[in-house]
C-alpha cells in the first residue's frame, strides 16, 4: 500500500514537472510576480505569422486561412514545433506553398515574419526558424 502511494506521488510530481517545463518565464515583473508564457503560445504566434505571408497556402497539416476562421486560433499551432532554452527560441514548421510562388522567397519571408513577431511579442530571441516545405498546392 505504501509503495502504491509512492508511485502515485511520483507520477503526480512528474506531471507537475512536465507542466512547468512546457511554460517559460518571460521576465520578472517588479514586485507583482512573473509573466509565464506556455510553449504553445510561441507556436501559435509562428503559425499566425506564417499564414499572413503571400504564397503560404496552408500549414502542412491542412490548416488553411478559411479553416482558421472557422476553427479558431488554437489550431495554428499544429505543424509547428518550438524549442525554448535559456530565453532563446528555435521554431520548426511544415508548410504547403501555393503553386506559382518562388519557394525560397516565400520561405525567407516566413522566416523573417515569424522571427519578428515572436521577438516583438515576447522579447525573447529567436535563433532560427526552420521550414519544411511539405507540398505545393494549386488554388
Amino acid at each position: 500500500m505504501a509503495k502504491d502511494m509512492e508511485n502515485v506521488k511520483a507520477k503526480e510530481s512528474a506531471a507537475k514537472e512536465k507542466e512547468v517545463k512546457s511554460q517559460r518565464i518571460l521576465r520578472q515583473v517588479s514586485e507583482y510576480g512573473q509573466v509565464i508564457i506556455a510553449d504553445q503560445v510561441f507556436a501559435i504566434i509562428a503559425g499566425i505569422a506564417a499564414m499572413e505571408v503571400d504564397g503560404v497556402s496552408s500549414m502542412a497539416d491542412g490548416i488553411t486561412r478559411e479553416l482558421i476562421a472557422k476553427l479558431g486560433i488554437k489550431n495554428l499551432s499544429k505543424g509547428v514545433k518550438v524549442e525554448v532554452s535559456d530565453e532563446k527560441i528555435s521554431v520548426y514548421m511544415a508548410l504547403n506553398i501555393a503553386f506559382g510562388y518562388n519557394i525560397p522567397s516565400v520561405c525567407y519571408k516566413v522566416q523573417d515574419k515569424v522571427k519578428a513577431m515572436i521577438e516583438n511579442m515576447t522579447g525573447l530571441q529567436v535563433v532560427d526558424v526552420n521550414i519544411k516545405v511539405a507540398g505545393v498546392v494549386t488554388a
